[in-house]
């Protein structure tokens, strides 16, 4: 689906102009495309995949693949128009950025608020992903909260270099990490065939339990939140939807595969994450293989969090770059902080579905589908119907964005219900998770 990112007739306004004066900020770049595209295949790919499974088993394989199909193409499409608001202001290097944008200082706010806000609910998934991951280990060799101050403690550490010149580098690492661990599951589910039933095409099931799946779904294809960073790394920004393109197709046949094949053959008795799906030792050897994805997937997305408050407390000041005890201190203070918080929310959602439910309804919803689709609506305004593909386009878009409203008002409802419901998902619990 072409869309056009240059305006048709009307000249843009003088707050867009303003905008378009700034140049564009350039990090350490990647290169090219190919390079970009390998890098944002290694950094979405992660916990969102362990939960892919089980949604097969609770939707079926027919419903469960189209939803993964058309989920991902979605999310295609809505990356490419922040690709196109980032050509349009060349400024941008994040949500907040973004939201500044559409709604100035309050939307800055907000979005930037609200990108926070994921990233320490991911954090958190991680930590409980850690404790799943040393129960299956150990046997539960002791109490959960142990395991998740351990996780907190190691995460706290790796975090606290306030330069990660190797983040690229610890991303394939990670990637390389859950891709071999979710290997191994496939291969052991495949050699021991733990499931004897039949193979569902399609199943009888709750909508409360099949928008819980749907949520999954739409956690795997939550790292939309990050490509304005991409784009500000490239080389050339115009080389993006070929990035783009190579992360998508990727990620969403990874995903089909991976959730098809352990599915087929662990049935109805697939875990979330998947790795439990296995023998109990094979299990072990994934989850061991699972652990760099596990700790450095928490550690780089930390890092990131306790960044942007970083430097939103010490823009323009002269501790920016310095290491005196001001700056050193603000960093030790909210790595620490950071870190307590995701621990708090993972001890207090000790359930994997119900934790990642849950981002995606809050967050995922919005930042996946919602705010590029008003990206869109604020690239064209005043020509919404001026021509038969606009006026496509823009139903689109109006749709997506009643799309996010309900994958978040329903996602919520559904994920407090399991929360709830759930007799494992007592809070602060030393019971066994795995």
């Amino acid at each position: 689906m072409q869309v056009s990112n240059q305006r048709e007739s009307d000249p843009a306004s003088d707050e867009e102009k303003q905008y378009e004066k700034q140049p564009a900020e350039y990090q350490d770049t990647f290169g090219d495309e190919e390079q970009c595209g390998f890098l944002m295949v290694a950094e979405t790919v992660s916990l969102g995949i362990l939960s892919l499974p089980a949604v097969v088993a609770v939707l079926g394989l027919v419903p469960a693949v189209i939803l993964l199909l058309g989920i991902g193409l979605l999310a295609t499409y809505t990356g490419y128009v922040i690709g196109q608001f980032r050509w349009r202001f060349p400024h941008i290097q994040s949500m907040a950025d973004a939201g500044e944008v559409l709604l100035g200082k309050v939307g800055r706010e907000f979005m930037g608020t609200g990108q926070l806000l994921l990233l320490l609910f991911i954090m958190a998934s991680h930590i409980l992903t850690f404790t799943v991951a040393m129960n299956s280990i150990t046997n539960h060799g002791t109490c959960s909260i142990v395991f998740g101050v351990i996780s907190m403690a190691v995460s706290c550490i790796l975090s606290l270099p306030r330069t990660m010149t190797n983040v690229s580098y610890l991303s394939v690492a990670s990637f390389i990490s859950i891709f071999s661990a979710v290997m191994i599951t496939m291969v052991g589910v495949g050699v021991k065939k733990p499931w004897q039933g039949e193979i569902h095409a399609t199943v009888d099931t709750s909508l409360y339990k099949a928008f819980l799946a749907v949520c999954n779904i739409v956690f795997s294809f939550s790292g939309n939140v990050a490509f304005f960073g991409f784009i500000s790394e490239l080389k050339d920004p115009k080389e993006y939807p070929k990035a783009l393109a190579l992360l998508q197709g990727t990620d969403t046949i990874l995903y089909i595969v991976v959730a098809v094949v352990i599915y087929v053959y662990a049935g109805d008795e697939v875990t979330s994450p998947a790795l439990g799906s296995a023998s109990p030792v094979v299990r072990k050897v994934a989850y061991g293989i699972a652990l760099p994805t596990i700790i450095i997937g928490g550690v780089v997305v930390g890092h990131v969090a306790c960044k942007y408050v970083y430097v939103r407390l010490l823009r323009n000041t002269e501790h920016m770059h310095s290491k005196n005890f001001i700056a050193t201190g603000s960093w030790i203070g909210l790595t620490v902080a950071s870190w307590v918080i995701a621990w708090v929310i993972a001890e207090a959602i000790p359930v994997f579905n119900n934790l990642l439910s849950l981002i995606a309804s809050l967050f995922a919803s919005w930042f996946t589908f919602g705010f590029p689709a008003m990206f869109w609506l604020y690239l064209n305004k005043g020509r919404y119907f001026s021509t038969a593909m606009k006026t496509t386009l823009t139903i689109l878009n109006v749709i997506i964005i009643g799309i996010a409203a309900c994958i978040c008002g329903l996602g919520l409802y559904v994920s407090g219900k399991a929360l709830h419901d759930d007799p494992s998902s007592a809070s602060f619990s030393c019971a066994n998770n795995a």
